[in-house]
């Protein structure tokens, strides 16, 4: 359902094509670097009529993709759209040693099989986001599988111990004398060298990933080639508003679920997160990005009626207009025309700003303790104005729930006021 942007900047173009298109890459950017690199890549690109290549890793640790895997695969649609080229980089054998990236232990090392395993239908996947005629997919096998210690070493020279700790995760943990792993150090290395075997241009990837990609730059200047631009975006919270979006913890929107569970789902979603969402999820222009989080700042009715926009507005860009309003009729027929009768009994939201939900749901009688609230939570039987409570989240934003309809199955449920 992607539709692309019809300004090819690698066929002549002028100056403005140049400005246009650097105002689109640059939109819902977390970062560029270096300052003005970008544009002298695109003057570049003009002037040669070479097409940028645009390098992106891909984690065969899993195999489903998320709204928040795909909020960097939207951007490289956006360069492909511009005319350039995206290089997807299977990290096949980078997957064999393990990615530690923002995270407290490095990630448990795969197979070889159960790399192939995840990738096979991961690319049906991709394509739903990104153009194939424009993609050009490399296994980093291909250059890493075949180094010689010596190799590893003189590649290893361009990276200091001082550098490699100016990265937060490593800082923290030396500085809490919590263990970090030789290998976890050799990673960088690892993913930067691939941007010296595809000659990147551009590299994206998520701010979590900042360092690495800047390492890519360090490898290729040692190499005398020229350095590429890195490009980053945000990392989009799950639906529990707290943790990255992430299927192991259960706050995940997933690419290919129907139109239906994509609508449901956001719907759930904690109020404060609307205008992210619309950003970072959903095709939509600024000002429309700003009504919506505006509307959803003021909480109650208008933040249901930004997020059911925000939440049509993801379903279309996967499924379709025809397909997302289905899905809101269906949501509504479900758990709004069928499951709420006019004369509801309103229960007083507690003076706080946060609400605790298990506590709430014991004081309106709607469960008989509060083990038995986050039990319900956890089961998905919790729903406000319809839509199921995330069910790590417990705490709640007293302005989100104000006027909304807090149910506990079919029958029980009260009006928050």
């Amino acid at each position: 359902m992607f539709e692309p942007t019809p300004v090819p900047v690698t066929d002549g173009g002028s100056d403005a094509d140049v400005d246009h298109a650097l105002g689109v890459l640059t939109s819902w950017a977390a970062q560029v670097l270096p300052a003005g690199a970008l544009r002298e890549a695109l003057n570049r690109s003009r002037r040669t009529g070479r097409p940028l290549r645009v390098k992106l890793g891909i984690d065969p640790s899993g195999s489903e993709l998320t709204l928040g895997h795909a909020v960097v695969l939207r951007k490289l649609r956006q360069f492909q759209d511009l005319g350039h080229l995206a290089v997807l980089i299977v990290g096949d054998f980078t997957g064999m040693v393990g990615d530690p990236s923002g995270k407290a232990a490095g990630r448990g090392a795969l197979t070889r099989e159960q790399t192939q395993a995840n990738s096979r239908t991961y690319f049906e996947q991709l394509m739903r986001i990104l153009d194939p005629d424009r993609v050009e997919v490399r296994r980093n096998s291909e250059w890493l599988a075949g180094m010689t210690m010596v190799d590893v070493v003189r590649e290893a020279r361009e990276l200091t111990v001082a550098r490699l700790l100016e990265r937060d995760d490593f800082a923290n943990r030396y500085a809490e004398g919590r263990p970090i792993s030789l290998v976890e150090f050799l990673y960088p290395l690892l993913q930067g060298y691939d941007s010296v075997a595809v000659q990147a241009d551009v590299e994206l990837g998520g701010t979590d990933q900042t360092y690495n990609l800047l390492v890519g730059r360090d490898l290729q200047r040692a190499h005398d080639q020229p350095e590429q631009v890195v490009l980053t975006v945000p990392l989009l919270e799950g639906l529990d508003g707290v943790a990255k979006m992430s299927k192991s913890l259960g706050n995940y929107v997933a690419v290919t679920e129907s139109a239906a569970q994509q609508f449901g789902k956001l719907m759930s979603l904690p109020d404060r997160l609307v205008g992210r969402y619309a950003l970072l999820a959903a095709a939509l222009p600024g000002e429309e990005v700003d009504r919506l989080a505006g509307a959803a700042a003021e909480g109650g009715p208008a933040a249901g009626s930004a997020k059911r926009a925000m939440a049509r507005a993801v379903v279309t860009l996967y499924h379709g207009a025809e397909a997302a309003v289905a899905a809101e009729h269906r949501f509504d027929a479900l758990f709004r025309e069928h499951a709420l009768p006019a004369d509801v009994a309103e229960h007083p939201l507690p003076a706080a700003d946060r609400v605790h939900l298990p506590a709430l749901l014991t004081a309106a009688g709607l469960v008989a303790s509060r083990s038995e609230g986050r039990r319900r939570l956890q089961d998905g039987a919790v729903r406000l104005d319809g839509a199921p409570m995330c069910p790590s989240r417990l705490d709640v934003d007293r302005a989100e729930l104000a006027g909304r309809v807090l149910a506990v199955g079919r029958r029980r449920l009260v009006r928050l006021v």
